[in-house]
């Protein structure tokens, strides 16, 4: 009588959850003038939970500080939690395609919220951490600071110093983005921290090309490591000009929002000299690494943007670990304005590294007491 191979039982999606919580005190904070007034005061965030029949769950947090979670949650209840429910929480590749098929009903963020969410599900079953699932590359990364919009080039200078005294990797200019002063405030820091240390320039999509190109002479000169979107997010035939007439690496594509199809005019019309991107604004960690290796092919770094709250930046340590074309971990000033809701956030150590989470999944010391006091709804 031939063998027969016993049934495997498949864990099922029971319920999906969406706790929306006050996120109170946030000090005003400003990086570009595309985004108008300083943000602060209060926000809110929201804890997703994707629950099983097994009693595991898989956590995500949905908004950040500028952004709260209240925009976006409804149509992730109402659009996404019905192709969850009753589906196998490890089809996560069929599943991430159903998600992006809700994307003109439900945000990008929401379906990166859902995506990291399956994820830490999934290292959970797994009992590992999402970086050891994906394939280590490394153990840790340098972190460097990325500033906010200060109000003098003596407040750089003084912020730089205390970065580099620190030991972080670099240091990261938000600048005023004017062109002159922005000239002006970047070669204070150069002259501040000394010829050697790292620094990059982040323009904020604020250049017409002309401005675009005056300014990356002038740092190129200061030997900058990088300049970070200097033109309009989409304005790939002057970028294209602009990486023709400089030297210094172009990092481009952070924005829009989009998934991975929004990389390929980029790369075929060879815009930028790196691509760019975050789980929250590319959909999660499933199109960060597809993200990553397809530039991999091109030989070009992937170079990994906040991720606008604390389990987004677990989610974005992760893909780092498990990537070989990343150089840095990137921490966004001020830390109240970026990290809420998690009893032990990401730190850099006294070598300026920041090292793999340990516990399976994301690893993530939510807050639960903190969630709890500070509930506004449940959404479900």
């Amino acid at each position: 009588m031939p063998c027969q191979t016993p049934a495997v039982r498949t864990m099922k999606i029971t319920d999906v959850t969406l706790t929306l919580f006050a996120w109170d005190d946030i000090p005003a904070t400003f990086y570009a003038q595309s985004s108008g007034r300083p943000a602060g005061g209060a926000s809110d965030l929201g804890l997703l939970r994707i629950l099983t029949d097994e009693g595991l769950e898989g956590h995500a947090f949905l908004g950040s500080s500028s952004w709260p979670a209240s925009q976006d949650g409804a149509g992730l209840i109402r659009f996404l939690k019905p192709l969850l429910v009753g589906a196998d929480p490890l089809e996560r590749e069929r599943l991430n395609r159903l998600l992006w098929q809700r994307s003109r009903q439900a945000t990008i963020r929401s379906i990166g919220a859902v995506d990291v969410a399956l994820w830490d599900l999934a290292g959970k079953i797994a009992g590992l951490p999402i970086h050891r699932m994906l394939g280590s590359f490394r153990a840790g990364i340098p972190a460097y600071a990325s500033s906010q919009v200060l109000p003098s080039a003596s407040a750089y200078v003084d912020q730089a110093r205390e970065i580099k005294a620190a030991g972080w990797a670099a240091y990261k200019i938000h600048p005023p983005q004017r062109p002159a002063e922005d000239i002006a405030v970047c070669e204070a820091v150069r002259q501040a921290v000394g010829e050697s240390y790292p620094l990059m320039l982040d323009s904020i999509w604020t250049y017409a090309y002309p401005e675009a190109l005056r300014v990356g002479r002038a740092i190129e000169q200061l030997d900058f490591h990088w300049y970070e979107d200097p033109l309009a997010d989409q304005d790939i035939y002057n970028y294209v000009k602009l990486k023709q007439k400089l030297e210094i690496p172009i990092v481009a594509t952070e924005y829009p929002a989009h998934g991975l199809e929004a990389y390929v005019p980029w790369l075929m019309e060879r815009a930028t000299d790196a691509l760019r991107g975050d789980v929250a604004v590319k959909g999660g960690i499933t199109t960060l690494i597809k993200a990553a290796h397809l530039a991999e092919a091109f030989r070009l770094d992937y170079e990994v943007h906040h991720g606008g709250n604390s389990l987004n930046n677990l989610a974005n340590l992760h893909v780092i670990l498990a990537i070989r074309n990343t150089s840095f971990f990137e921490v966004l000033l001020p830390d109240a304005a970026q990290k809420y809701g998690l009893a032990e956030d990401i730190t850099v150590d006294a070598n300026g590294l920041v090292h793999a989470p340990v516990g399976p999944g994301l690893g993530a010391a939510i807050d639960f007491e903190l969630v709890k006091a500070k509930t506004i709804s449940v959404l479900s």
